[in-house]
Formats: C-alpha cells, sequence, structure tokens
C-alpha cells in the first residue's frame, strides 16, 4: 500500500480522549482502549497540509466558507452516492450531535416525542431526554445474526406516541447495517404518512463493504427532501473529529428557517477554520488515501472474524454491512452485564462500548473499533482469548 496503516502512532499524552482519560472515566490506567469511534491512523497528506499550513499562518480569527467549499462537498455526495444538493440547504454545525440537538429544539416541544431504533448510537437517547422530551423506541430484531426492522411496531409507537421526529442511523451503529433502499422507502412512506420529520445520520456513510449500498435517505423517494434533515461530515472518514465540522442539508425551506433559527438561539455561528479547510481537503484530495484504508479495514474485518471462529466460537460477530465497528454477540457466555463488563475491562484489560449503553437490546454484547493497526487489534483479541479461558 501508499499509505502504512500498519504504523503506531502513540496518541499518548495528546489529550487524546481514547488513551488519556481512563482514569476519569473510572477505568484501569492499563486499559487498551478500543471504544470510541476515533481511528488510529494518521490521515490523508492533503489534509495534514491543509492544516499545517493553517497553523503556520499564525492567525486563527474569523473564518467563513466560500463557494469552493460547498463545490468540494456536493461533488462528493455526486460522485459517490448521486445526490445532487443545492447551496441554500446547507448548514454548517460543530458535529451531528450537536446537530440532532438544534433539531430536536426546533422542531418540537417539550414532552413531544422523539423515536430511535435500539441498539443505537447512545448520544440519541441522551440529546432526547436531556432536552425534556420523550424516547421512544422501535427496537431492531436479530433474527439469525442479522438486524431488521420492525415495520409494524415502527409505525404503531408513532401513532400511539404522536411521535413528531425519527432519528434515523444510516448505516446503523453499531449494528453496522447499510439500509437497502427499500427498507428506507418503508420508513420514509411511514413517516410521511403520519407528519414525522426525519433526521438521518450518515456520517458512516463512507464505509460500506462489498455487497452493500448507501442510499442518502432522500434520493430514496423525493418526497423525503420535505421532512428531513441530512446530517453528514468528514469527521469519520478522515479521523477529524477533533476538528468538529459537520454538513448539515436541509432541503425544506421551513425546517431550515427553523433550525437556523435555533442555531442562533444558542448563539453558534461559524465552524472554526482548520476544521473547515481539513474539510474541504479531505473531499478534494483525500479519496485515494479513503480506497487503500477501506482494503485494510476489510482485512481487519475478516482478521477479526477469523480469530473468533477459531479461538472465541462462544462470542459471535454480527456481521456489518458497514462502520469500522464491530458487534459482538456475548450472550453464549452466560455472564451478567456486570461479569461481562468485569471479564472486558478487568480481566481482559480492554476499554470497549458496553453493548447496555447503547439501549436494553444491547445487553450482552459489546462494540469494538477496528480502525487500528492490526498488532493492536491482534493484542485485543488475544487479552479477550485469555480473559474468556480462564472462564471454563
Amino acid at each position: 500500500m501508499k499509505y502504512n496503516f500498519d504504523e503506531i502512532v502513540d496518541r499518548r499524552n495528546t489529550d487524546c480522549l481514547k488513551y488519556d482519560f481512563a482514569a476519569e472515566r473510572g477505568m484501569p490506567e492499563d486499559v487498551l482502549p478500543l471504544w470510541v469511534a476515533d481511528m488510529d491512523f494518521r490521515t490523508a497528506p492533503g489534509i495534514i497540509e491543509r492544516a499545517v499550513a493553517d497553523a503556520t499562518l499564525g492567525i486563527y480569527g474569523y473564518t467563513e466558507s466560500r463557494d469552493d467549499y460547498f463545490q468540494a462537498v456536493a461533488a462528493w455526495y455526486r460522485n459517490y452516492y448521486d445526490w445532487n444538493v443545492e447551496k441554500k440547504w446547507l448548514v454548517k454545525t460543530p458535529g451531528i450531535v450537536f446537530a440532532i440537538g438544534i433539531a430536536i429544539q426546533a422542531l418540537t416541544e417539550a414532552g413531544d416525542a422523539v423515536m430511535i431504533q435500539q441498539p443505537v448510537y447512545y448520544p440519541f437517547s441522551a440529546v432526547i431526554r436531556d432536552n425534556d422530551r420523550t424516547l421512544v423506541n422501535s427496537e431492531l430484531i436479530l433474527r439469525n445474526g442479522h438486524y431488521e426492522i420492525d415495520y409494524d411496531d415502527f409505525e404503531e409507537k408513532i401513532i400511539q406516541n404522536h411521535v413528531k421526529l425519527f432519528i434515523l442511523c444510516s448505516p446503523h451503529n453499531p449494528v453496522g447495517r447499510v439500509w437497502t433502499a427499500e427498507e428506507l422507502r418503508r420508513v420514509g412512506e411511514i413517516c410521511l404518512r403520519h407528519g414525522v420529520k426525519v433526521v438521518s445520520d450518515e456520517i458512516h456513510s463512507d464505509f460500506v463493504y462489498e455487497g452493500a449500498k448507501h442510499h442518502v435517505f432522500t434520493t430514496v423517494d423525493p418526497a423525503f427532501e420535505q421532512i428531513s434533515i441530512i446530517c453528514t461530515a468528514p469527521s469519520k472518514t478522515f479521523n477529524l473529529a477533533g476538528l468538529q465540522v459537520s454538513n448539515i442539508f436541509i432541503p425544506n425551506v421551513q425546517i431550515r428557517k427553523a433550525f437556523l433559527k435555533q442555531m442562533s438561539a444558542v448563539g453558534y455561528s461559524q465552524v472554526n477554520m482548520i476544521g473547515l479547510h481539513a474539510c474541504q481537503a479531505a473531499y478534494e484530495t483525500g479519496r485515494e488515501w479513503l480506497e487503500e484504508l477501506k482494503v485494510y479495514l476489510r482485512d481487519n474485518l475478516d482478521f477479526a472474524r477469523d480469530f473468533l471462529e477459531k479461538n472465541l466460537p462462544q462470542i459471535k460477530l454480527i456481521e456489518p454491512e458497514g462502520t469500522y465497528l464491530i458487534w459482538l454477540d456475548c450472550r453464549e457466555l452466560g455472564l451478567t452485564e456486570e461479569k461481562l463488563e468485569h471479564l472486558i475491562v478487568h480481566e481482559a484489560k480492554l476499554w470497549l462500548d458496553a453493548g447496555a449503553i447503547f439501549g436494553k437490546a444491547g445487553e450482552g454484547f459489546e462494540r469494538i473499533n477496528i480502525a487500528c493497526p492490526r498488532a493492536v487489534l491482534k493484542e485485543a483479541l488475544e487479552r479477550l482469548r485469555g480473559a474468556v479461558e480462564k472462564l471454563i
């Protein structure tokens, strides 16, 4: 490969959330962290070059994007997702969870019902509850190692709870589903039928494995544009989460006005300079790097699957269609949540994301981030094997 994804980059003592805050998060200092969804790889060279140029300038004042920024973002989604966006739709925010919070505040009132599909990315639940909204869950069904949507339950929950807003995770974190066009169409038609707005978190869209295809929610049916907020970002794709820039597309003018008004109410305007330029550089120069990264991640997935089958048959991989996060079914170990957590943290010395934080349906599961050098992934799985062998 042109890019060295096997390189071990020492992130300790850099104020890195993943590596430097174990004690503050209640973990032993010597855990190996594969929890938070950022990567242990240096980003694409074109991004680094632009960030260095910005840093060297020595002036970090208010910054706004020009048309070339929009053109870079628009070209990415046009070329790879057949999605034609308009400049007036674009709202830049410091992150997608921030945007979801703004959408909840703008489109619902205190006490209103907001629906999610657990097990799902846990900040969804937090931002709903912290805004004093009612959380409604239409739980995904795990059938033969594959998660599916229960459409009858989905529609029934909307009707029973007068749901105003649905947060779609596409591709889905943590279960790794990449929803088909037909699945998205059925969800969208139900939401249209009952006047439910949709916030679609598509941050993992650039990581899809062979045999699956990501569909931007509004490309499935143009009618969905009138109820949707599409949330995108370069942060997962190019490891830019700390630079805090997301691109939110809102075709409906009334929804966009409400969103912008709430943005103004919280006092937010421009995203940070280096993040803005890094995003543009990513979409203009980063494709070759990304394609090699995807090959490396596929090999990591193959390595993890093979290791589990040979050494840890009690732990089942839920085969992912997308993302660089894998969802492991540990229920055959027969442990309570507390004992499973003790096994992972104190016996295996691993810092993972326990499935229970994604909702009750996640109990007995663990989420692992495989976006790391293979040597790190191998060590993590060896630690896990050693801990499980002690149980037998």
